[in-house]
This record gives C-alpha cells, sequence and structure tokens, in this order.
C-alpha cells in the first residue's frame, strides 16, 4: 500500500515499524514531490492509525537529518545543518518533518512514538541498481568495470550491516524510550577510498578476478562531508551496539551478489 493514500481497514495491529520511504538519492530525486509527501502525508497517516488504535510507533528517521555536519561524531542533540533548496532537501527536510510531526502527536495526542535515525546500513538483497554506494561498488566490482567515486574520495560514512541494524529497530521498539530520537549505526569510520579498495580486494579475492580501478567524477551537490554516529544513547538506554565488522559484512554482502548473478 502507498502510505501517502488513506489506509484500508486494518485489523489485529499491535505496532506500526514505518520503514516507507525511498532512500538512494537515485530514487529520492527522481520524484520529489512524492518523496515529501511519503515523508509528511505518510507519516501522518500512520501517526493517525497509531492514535486511533492507541498503539506504539517506530519511525524510521535518518542520519541526513544532520546534513553536512559541524559536529562530529553527530550525537541526537546536535540539530544539524541540512538544506532546504537543494536536490537532497526533499528527502533531508522530509525526514525532518516526520521527525516533527512524531513530536506533535506525541505531545498533543500522546501517542506512543520511537524515532530511530539510521546511519547508512547495507546487506544482501540491495539491488546493483539502488544507486547507494556499497551495492554500486560491489556490482562494478563484479562486472569488471572501474569503481566510480564522486569526489576525492576523502569523505567519510560509516556503515552498519543489516542485522544489526534490525536488532536495533527491534531493541529500541521494545524499549520505554519515547523522549526523542535515537542514532542507530555502527559508529565505525571510512573513506570512500577505503571503502572502495576493500571492496575491490574482496571481490578480486572471492572470484579470483583482476583487480579493477576507480575512476573519480566531480563531487555531488550538498553531500557530507563527513558522517559517523555518537551511539552513546543506543549503548546506555538499549544495551544495544552493532557486532558486524565492515569487512564481514561486504564480504557476506558480495557472496550474495555472486549466488545471484550464478542462480541467473
Amino acid at each position: 500500500h502507498n502510505i501517502q493514500n488513506r489506509l484500508p481497514d486494518l485489523s489485529n495491529v499491535e505496532q506500526i515499524y514505518n520503514l516507507a520511504c525511498p532512500a538512494s538519492p537515485v530514487h529520492y530525486q527522481k520524484d520529489p514531490v512524492s518523496t515529501l509527501s511519503t515523508c509528511f502525508v505518510g507519516t501522518q497517516n500512520l501517526l493517525e492509525l497509531a492514535k486511533a488504535r492507541n498503539i506504539r510507533i517506530l519511525h524510521t528517521s535518518t542520519s541526513e537529518v544532520y546534513g553536512d555536519p559541524s559536529i562530529h561524531p553527530q550525537p541526537e542533540h546536535y540539530w544539524g545543518n541540512v538544506n532546504s533548496f537543494g536536490p537532497r532537501a526533499c528527502y533531508d527536510e522530509g525526514k525532518r518533518v516526520a521527525e516533527a510531526l512524531c513530536y506533535a502527536y506525541k505531545e498533543q495526542y500522546g501517542v506512543d512514538i520511537r524515532i530511530a535515525r539510521i546511519f547508512n546500513t547495507y546487506g544482501p538483497r540491495m539491488a546493483a541498481s539502488d544507486g547507494r554506494v556499497v551495492s554500486s561498488f560491489i556490482a562494478s566490482a563484479l562486472a569488471g568495470e572501474d569503481l566510480k567515486i564522486t569526489g576525492d574520495g576523502k569523505s567519510t560514512r560509516s556503515f552498519q550491516y543489516v542485522t544489526d541494524c534490525i536488532q536495533g529497530l527491534y531493541t529500541l521498539m521494545e524499549s520505554s524510550y519515547n523522549q526523542g530520537p535515537v542514532n542507530i549505526g555502527n559508529d565505525g569510520e571510512f573513506t570512500i577510498q577505503q571503502l572502495a579498495e576493500m571492496t575491490i580486494d574482496a571481490v578480486a579475492q572471492m572470484t579470483g578476478r583482476s583487480k579493477v580501478s576507480i575512476t573519480y567524477l566531480p563531487p555531488l551537490a550538498d553531500d557530507p562531508v563527513v558522517r559517523r554516529p555518537d551511539i552513546s544513547l543506543a549503548r546506555k538506554i538499549l544495551g544495544w551496539e552493532p557486532t558486524v565488522r565492515l569487512q564481514d559484512g561486504l564480504q557476506k554482502t558480495i557472496q550474495w551478489h555472486i549466488d545471484q548473478g550464478e542462480s541467473r
């Protein structure tokens, strides 16, 4: 169902996990108005359901609410540095207004909310055409093509394996904490250059093929220079932290892509 539209009659709903939104720049920039509508109208439809049923809702926000941060790593109390008039604004500001909606429904109607700010997450089942960096790098390396880095490769990101993310979301949902957003991410920080080199080496080792090269493209507009979560709050209130190393998660993800290629 498209949550921008009126929800159907749903029975036996005990909790709501709202993960509905395109998360890749390639996808959310195709239809920025729809992306904003998903964030505002869609989230409001789900909050209305939560209010009517008196049930708990977990909204998945994003590290992009911090924009190009002036504080590093990023704690939940940092308000961010976001451009509201640019190609990424539909997603960044959409997620920010969704958080504001959650706060408003909590204060005005007593809705039991949870907000998770998810940092870069990867793993099996991400389409090669998804447009996000891990799946794009793996697909290119397996195809024998150059890995394309936008910018000089010095920008940093923190990569969280999908099982860690799932555990974080579930633990937050089942917790009593509803006072504000919680960062759910891996606090290991890597440059895009490091990720590219790790991917190239792993693919070559796992397939026996020659290593591919790296091509550098112009930087993207408003692309954050650094990204790393401060997960002190999640450790304190949830007893949660990521356990999967990037090297291990990459191997699992690469193997899935290899298996998919062989099955085709």
